[in-house]
């Protein structure tokens, strides 16, 4: 054997059966492509799956991270068309404004799983582009709404129209990387939010600045839902649906793209929705424990999201300060998130995702607790305090790569994914709510419970840890070792496969 050839890992050395005819019916798509390709050369050398890797970052990454960042400015464009008349001009008084928040991820909830079961039925590129272009003729129609009834209707629509995308991305990550890539990954597009949230308000401003006979913030909503219909032509025509259909691999580049994942133990792909593995995730003690996590982490993001230039306003800021000043909290939430999930793909052998949770959650205890504690006087303090809590995003980040390895069966992973984004929606819902108008300028009630729910992340992640590795252990004490023989196979779920190991 040659140089090249004693290079290879380990865990591919394995023959794979050659197949005349895969019942994809029960067993992964990926099977298709092992069986096509034959058995003569399975092996390849580390450098080449390391130029593979680099080839699928190079057309994933960007595309994943516009998609999302422009899934928050869209949908966080309220916050700062707030302050140039939409509050007015659509009788947003008391509750209502934070409602016409809240009603958004009403409408998430209700579309998450719809959305994600299409895109696991139909061609995935095909609908997230054409959610995406839907979802950019909802903006556009915003400045059509004449009261905040009109605008109840329409952020709910909004939110329906963009529920799928996060799911979608988790999925399309889990598919083309193996489970110490998918961190990082999960992380780059996750981090968008924050990084986007740093120039919009500049580019907001700006066009808040506008003299025409159209009032300053529908302006916002036309460029905003002009530039997401042509990014929908972008994702139609480049977005890489996964390894088995992407038309941008050599034959050999995919079979290594799908050989490579049968580490992951969690298959790739499988068009048929099966009920069975719907009702074990009702069963499944993780997923809850995960999706209630998930809830509890992102009451913290409900006052940045549609609060934060007001509540920086109500420090004594002009409108374009108020601006200025949002713009480090974005900077901390994106590089907060390439920084957490970094160290979650570097160390995951090590089992440090579920402390890295815990770790990134004090910073949003510690904010809240200063917004909470502080004088009002003390402005520096308190704007320290903001800053702090838009770290919120680099523990949801690391919940979501955690969740999506943990999870096989590609049914199982389609609605886990769902559920997850359902309880992100749940705890954005939450939040707003608990920021009552008369608790104007500074919210104390408010932070009181982005406190409580923040610890609550940090109890319901340890109790996260102690359950898989109970059940790690159970399995080991079974006799069944850790292993992947029903890889791709019978698109075995993480619960019924007893090869299966959970990742802490």
């Amino acid at each position: 054997m040659d140089q090249a050839k004693e290079t290879i890992h380990h865990e591919h050395r394995e023959q794979f059966p050659l197949a005349t005819k895969v019942d994809t019916v029960h067993d992964d798509e990926a099977l298709k492509v092992l069986a096509a390709y034959g058995d003569e050369n399975i092996e390849w050398t580390p450098e080449e799956e390391q130029q593979l890797v680099r080839k699928i970052d190079r057309t994933l990454v960007p595309l994943m991270f516009i998609s999302y960042g422009l899934v928050y400015y869209d949908k966080a464009m309220i916050s700062q068309a707030a302050l140039f008349g939409l509050r007015t001009e659509l009788q947003l008084s008391g509750n209502r404004y934070s409602f016409s928040s809240s009603i958004f991820y009403l409408g998430a909830i209700v579309g998450a799983l719809p959305v994600m079961m299409l895109a696991q039925r139909f061609p995935v590129e095909r609908v997230a582009a054409a959610v995406i272009a839907v979802w950019g003729v909802n903006l556009l129609l915003t400045i059509q709404c004449h009261d905040f009834k009109g605008l109840y209707a329409n952020r709910f629509f909004l939110g329906f129209l963009e529920a799928g995308i996060s799911p979608m991305l988790m999925v399309i990550v889990v598919s083309f990387y193996k489970k110490a890539e998918q961190p990082l990954r999960l992380g780059a597009w996750w981090s968008s939010a924050g990084f986007f949230s740093m120039f919009a308000p500049l580019i907001n401003y700006g066009l808040g600045h506008i003299k025409d006979s159209l009032s300053p913030w529908k302006w916002m909503y036309i460029f905003a839902g002009s530039i997401t219909i042509l990014w929908s032509v972008i994702i139609y025509l480049f977005l890489p649906p996964e390894p088995i259909r992407y038309k941008g691999f050599t034959e050999r580049e995919r079979y290594i793209a799908v050989a490579r994942l049968r580490i992951n133990n969690a298959g790739v792909r499988n068009t048929h929705i099966k009920t069975a593995q719907i009702v074990e995730v009702c069963q499944d003690i993780r997923f809850w424990i995960a999706f209630l996590t998930a809830f509890s982490i992102m009451v913290a993001n409900g006052p940045l999201s549609t609060y934060l230039p007001i509540i920086i306003s109500g420090f004594g800021y002009s409108p374009l300060n108020s601006l200025l000043l949002s713009m480090p909290a974005g900077a901390i939430a994106g590089s907060f998130t390439i920084l957490s999930t970094w160290l979650a793909g570097r160390y995951s052998y090590r089992g440090w995702r579920t402390w890295l949770i815990i770790l990134f959650q004090m910073p949003i205890i510690l904010g809240a607790l200063l917004l909470w504690q502080l004088p009002q006087t003390n402005k520096a303090g308190r704007l320290g305090g903001i800053y702090l809590l838009a770290s919120f995003a680099s523990p949801y980040g690391i919940l979501m790569s955690l969740q999506a390895v943990n999870a096989a069966g590609y049914t199982k992973k389609t609605v886990t994914s769902s559920g997850l984004f359902i309880g992100y929606c749940l705890g954005n819902f939450a939040g707003p709510l608990l920021f009552r108008p008369q608790d104007a300028p500074f919210y104390e009630n408010g932070w009181k419970g982005v406190v409580v729910t923040a610890i609550a992340a940090l109890v319901l992640t340890g109790i996260y840890r102690i359950v898989c590795v109970r059940e790690n252990k159970k399995r080991d004490k079974q006799g069944v070792a850790e292993g992947l023989d029903h890889a791709f196979e019978d698109d075995l779920t993480d619960m019924r496969n007893p090869q299966f190991r959970y990742q802490l």
